[in-house]
């Protein structure tokens, strides 16, 4: 009779083993989590995802490069559990969403370390940009043409960067480049060059241009100082609950856990 027990119990113990009994359960229970909306997001949304999707392999989340607009009218519409955003929610948007700031978009305005200019204005910057200025004489610097750097069309810093100073359309770049880093290498080449580059993406071999008084910080970003920012956004239906699977990605992406997935991603984080 004990050997019998015995082997029931041994039994018992390898049942045990291979159903997981006494082992941690995943906080996840899979399925997709669909996001629509902002293309300047992408890198952002990116990097959230993969991770969490790494360590919980379950869960699968999906991005619709869309814009703003069309990911926040896929919220309304119930199209996708969370709309990206690259601009806060107009009031009339607010009656039936909810907007969540998940990281901020702080851009550096750049330029040569030879150049003697160390502040603009919001309105200056546009000036230069939009051909009106084309001298840095005429903003304080030396005696010589401005070269303007900036993105592609298609580029999310560029179109954060038009928004903000509102020159959309109206720029007269002399190079418009495919990434950050070719920015930053022609600024850094050229002492007459001028551009734009996510704060998180500037190297010391360009210098950043104070904008009406305020250095580019994350603290500064944080606390909206510094002029040059705009706000990433989730945006979810009120009163309404997300699905388990999308709550516990929406919780993911907006925590403390996230902050450095975020600045990898060539954002800053919120403050906390």
């Amino acid at each position: 009779m004990k050997k019998i027990i015995s082997i029931l119990t041994v039994v018992g113990l390898v049942a045990c083993f291979f159903t997981g009994c006494g082992a941690e359960k995943s906080t996840s229970n899979g399925g997709t989590v669909a996001t629509d909306g902002s293309t300047s997001m992408e890198k952002v949304i990116g990097y959230l995802s993969e991770a969490y999707m790494e360590e919980n392999a379950d869960v699968k989340v999906t991005y619709n490069p869309t814009g703003s607009g069309s990911g926040i009218q896929a919220v309304q519409e119930g199209r996708c559990d969370i709309g990206l955003s690259s601009r806060d929610l107009k009031d009339e948007e607010k009656a039936d969403l909810v907007g969540t700031v998940v990281a901020i978009d702080g851009i550096a305005v750049i330029v040569n370390p030879a150049n003697p200019v160390k502040d603009l204005t919001i309105e200056q910057i546009a000036a230069l940009y939009k051909g009106e200025v084309t001298n840095w004489s005429e903003v304080g610097g030396s005696d010589a043409p401005v070269v303007l750097i900036g993105r592609e069309a298609a580029s999310g810093t560029r179109d954060g960067f038009e928004s903000i100073t509102d020159t959309e359309d109206l720029c007269k770049y002399s190079q418009e480049l495919t990434s950050t880093g070719d920015v930053v290498q022609t600024v850094a080449s050229n002492p007459n060059a001028i551009g734009y580059a996510s704060v998180a993406s500037v190297k010391d071999t360009v210098k950043m241009i104070d904008v009406e008084g305020v250095t580019p910080t994350t603290e500064t970003i944080q606390n909206g100082t510094y002029k040059v920012q705009r706000n990433f956004v989730f945006v979810t239906k009120k009163n309404a609950e997300l699905s388990e699977t999308a709550k516990a990605f929406f919780d993911f992406a907006t925590s403390e856990a996230a902050d450095d997935l975020i600045v990898k991603a060539g954002a800053v984080p919120v403050a906390r």
